[in-house]
């Protein structure tokens, strides 16, 4: 089945409000911002990091102006030293492909391993802009909603604060 099937199936399932937004494929915020997405929607980046044995996966979730700092960050999170997960395991955890990185990914986490770390900066947004494991939509929800379907898909959730 369509990975965007798949999520819309499950936002619907759960009675969540949404908004679709169809787009050609886009690989950078910079794309989004030249087809206009970032006026409709607060868009996420969303990076798959691991800790130093491979052992904890997290993604972590941020307003696309902020940048993340891993080593700042694994000290909130209580984490060895973090980097950027291979596609590899990006495919094996989450379900996803480079470019298709969202917290929706959770739904392919049958095993609940990958823990979500949300920027405290989210915390109450009503229009947050996320891929729906496919980089060539947009849905636009709630914070509020976003947590609800990681917290029903079973996966950890942490909150870090990142200034800018």
């Amino acid at each position: 089945m369509e990975r965007k099937k798949i999520v819309y199936e499950k936002l619907n399932h759960m009675g969540i409000n949404y908004e679709i937004i169809e787009h050609p494929a886009v690989y950078t915020i910079e794309e989004m911002d030249n087809l206009g997405i970032t006026i409709k929607a607060e868009i996420c980046k969303n990076l798959f990091v691991r800790d130093a044995k491979g052992k904890r996966h997290y993604l972590i979730v941020l307003d696309k102006n902020k940048k993340a700092d891993l080593a700042n960050l694994a000290s909130q999170i209580g984490s060895t030293k973090l980097s950027f997960a291979s596609d590899k395991r990006l495919d094996k955890y989450l379900g996803l492909e480079k470019g298709a990185v969202s917290p929706l990914g959770v739904i392919n986490d049958i095993n609940k391993e990958v823990e979500v770390v949300f920027d405290k900066g989210l915390i109450g947004k009503d229009n947050l802009g996320v891929h729906p494991n496919d980089n060539t939509a947009t849905v636009v929800l709630s914070y509020d909603d976003l947590k609800r379907v990681i917290e029903d898909n079973g996966n950890k959730i942490k909150f870090v604060n990142i200034l800018f």
